[in-house]
């Protein structure tokens, strides 16, 4: 059985959505999840958790939907990609909802060709400058929002790299 592994970060969720969003995730385990916990300093009241985990391809996808009825929360699931299974990066927010990309060996995001195309074609039709089309379809408008979560957890405990390759 070929597996995979990624990481959930939490940016921020309020106080009393942390056992919903361990339970969530540990329904899609199977088992119970307890993230440690600490204070979001780029949001009062808030609290945020990483949690690496491990399973088949396919479980990020469960895990961010899994994640996404906690309206409340900010997050991202990577899933690193394995033979035969692009990898995948999911993020949510409050006001922007869900965005996915899949992901290179190296975590680039890969937008797909047909995805290109209808950037440019929208350019030529002037429905949408072309790069604004891309940063689109890069997310930019996440990365913008949860930039200050992401810099607020810089010196967490616990960071989980893993090697490329």
């Amino acid at each position: 059985m070929t597996s995979t592994r990624g990481i959930i970060l939490i940016h921020s969720a309020p106080a009393v959505l942390r056992p919903h969003l361990e339970w969530a995730v540990g329904a899609v385990f199977g088992a119970p999840v307890d993230f440690t916990w600490s204070p979001q300093p780029a949001e009062p009241r808030t609290l945020r958790a990483e949690h690496s985990w491990h399973g088949r391809p396919g479980t990020g996808a469960q895990l961010a939907s899994a994640l996404r009825g906690c309206v409340r929360a900010r997050f991202e699931v990577t899933e690193e990609p394995v033979a035969g299974n692009e990898g995948m990066r999911w993020a949510y927010t409050p006001d922007l909802g869900i965005f996915a990309c899949a992901t290179g060996v190296h975590g680039d995001l890969m937008i797909h060709e047909d995805r290109l195309k209808q950037a440019i074609l929208a350019d030529a039709l002037g429905v949408q400058p072309l790069a604004e089309g891309v940063a689109e379809l890069l997310g930019a408008r996440w990365d913008d929002e949860l930039e200050a979560f992401r810099h607020a957890g810089e010196g967490a405990p616990v960071r989980w790299l893993h090697q490329v390759g």
